[in-house]
């Protein structure tokens, strides 16, 4: 989206217009623009933001940008489920940043607008405020506080950052069911920024390349600057003399992801995407860990202490990375992974930074938790590489389905399809186009096989033991929630697929009298 601002010259103490548009580098491009002429609107729309006598005309003009706004910030998943139709809302994740987008191009108008206009934008950006903090008040998740467990080291962490230049209307305060995170210390509205930090305190490839390590990694083929800053930090986290002491302390000795899971988490997990998921990162990682120990350590014990470079320190610093880097866009325009003190407990997004500026999209009152999006990520990635379950239903969750023909009945023309099914399913309807018997009949036959699949998928998950969730291993306890989410989906697959059959043999029964 971008502000549109040539105006006539007889508009200029009157009226001024807001461009909305549908960026062409949009990977969704022909199907968001599909959909918005299909709803009256072009990829370039552009809504004249003119004073009326109507007392609704500010509601009436941001009902038409958030309808086209809600488009243009769909995502892959969300565009699916919507099909050819305009809802009035697709999620949370959707309205939000539909909201904030608009009021975005509202804020650039004002800082060029002629005080006129000013005085309209002002009352359009009032509207757009009021109506995110509804959306708040609606969706805001209750921040429980787990008294008595902040240690010291959190706020020599906060302290360490604002002596070195960090600006924060935030604290560290532990949430049930959520760990550390960042808590408002007083009520912040949209657009306040609720954390700032320098550059200077970000840790990123630069620090490697001032060492003797980098000299000896830039000579290693295939090695990132990710693997570089991994390796820095498994050493740097034993260095007295770091910068980054206070921040290294204040880390986990254990994360909790997948990546740690034992064996009678694993165990509890068979039947399930999330065991073959983890089983594959660990074998990446350890393929890794083998192409550069110990040979390192052989050649260059000074710079790489076998003491400090075993596999468990290396997954360590990979759960540490996983779990807490940003995406950084840097003045060069190179975006660069990162370590970010404090920050890091907001999880991560991609920002662009002078000084890092975290401007809250809602509202968060004194007391309640302020966080950035995951993104679009699978429950099982975020167990895996996080260590959490979220709350409600994920719509990014996915099960990889192979389907294709027996190898004794394939041939050349066969097709083998691999399908990704989510929690979600439409509404039940007839995909043939011509209700003809064999049409029918062809949709009972599929149907039919998908019912097989996903009968034999909800044998191999198991009854989930909701007696294993209490009293046992936080590792067993959240592979067994992930057991009880991943039977859910498989449910609502199969429900789907049963409303499918009874529709279309009704169908087929009308046709044969």
């Amino acid at each position: 989206m971008e502000v549109d601002k040539q105006l006539s010259s007889d508009e200029l103490d009157k009226d001024c217009s807001i461009l909305l548009e549908l960026a062409e580098s949009d990977p969704l491009f022909d199907k968001k623009k599909k959909l918005l002429q299909d709803n009256g609107f072009h990829s370039k729309e552009q809504i004249r933001i003119k004073r009326s006598s109507d007392p609704s005309w500010l509601s009436t003009t941001l009902k038409v940008m958030v309808r086209i706004a809600r488009i243009i910030k769909l995502d892959e998943v969300e565009l699916y489920f919507a099909g050819e139709e305009q809802l009035d809302s697709y999620s949370p994740r959707n309205e939000l940043e539909a909201l904030n987008s608009i009021l975005q191009l509202v804020e650039s108008s004002l800082s060029g607008a002629c005080e006129m206009q000013k005085n309209v934008l002002q009352d359009l950006h009032n509207v757009i405020v009021d109506k995110i903090c509804q959306f708040a008040e609606n969706s805001t998740l209750k921040t429980t506080i787990v008294e008595g467990q902040n240690s010291d080291k959190e706020k020599q962490l906060l302290q360490w950052g604002e002596n070195n230049g960090v600006k924060t209307r935030l604290q560290i305060n532990y949430v049930k069911g959520a760990g550390r995170g960042a808590i408002a210390r007083e009520d912040l509205k949209v657009g306040d920024t609720a954390l700032e930090i320098p550059t200077s305190l970000i840790i990123c490839e630069e620090l490697v390349q001032k060492t003797d390590m980098y000299h000896v990694l830039e000579k290693l083929e295939d090695t990132s600057s990710e693997t570089m800053l991994l390796l820095w930090s498994m050493k740097e986290r034993y260095n007295s003399d770091s910068q980054y002491k206070i921040y290294f302390d204040t880390l986990p000795e254990d994360f909790h992801t997948g990546l740690s899971f034992g064996i009678s988490a694993m165990m509890s997990l068979y039947g399930t995407l999330l065991l073959d998921e983890i089983m594959q990162a660990k074998e990446h990682l350890r393929a890794q860990y083998d192409k550069l120990f110990p040979a390192l350590c052989n050649e260059h014990p000074d710079i790489f202490p076998r003491e400090l470079y075993t596999w468990e320190q290396f997954l360590w610093a990979c759960e540490l990375w996983y779990s807490n880097s940003m995406k950084i866009m840097f003045a060069d325009g190179k975006l660069r992974t990162c370590l970010i003190p404090i920050a890091g407990l907001l999880n991560h997004s991609i920002l662009q930074p002078n000084t890092l500026k975290f401007r809250l999209s809602r509202p968060c009152n004194a007391g309640q938790e302020c966080c950035l999006s995951y993104g679009n990520l699978s429950t099982s990635h975020l167990v895996t590489f996080y260590g959490f379950l979220p709350q409600g239903n994920n719509p990014y969750d996915v099960i990889p389905l192979d389907i294709g023909g027996a190898e004794e009945d394939s041939t050349e023309g066969s097709f083998i399809s691999e399908w990704t099914l989510t929690w979600r399913a439409r509404n039940p309807m007839l995909l043939t186009k011509t209700l003809l018997p064999e049409n029918l009949e062809n949709e009972i036959e599929i149907l039919e096989d998908l019912l097989s699949i996903f009968n034999d998928m909800m044998d191999s998950l198991g009854d989930a033991d909701l007696d294993d969730r209490k009293n046992t291993t936080w590792d067993v306890k959240m592979a067994v929630e992930f057991k009880v989410l991943q039977r859910g989906i498989v449910s609502s697959i199969l429900t789907s697929c049963h409303k499918g059959l009874e529709m279309v043999k009704h169908e087929l029964s009308k046709m044969h009298g």
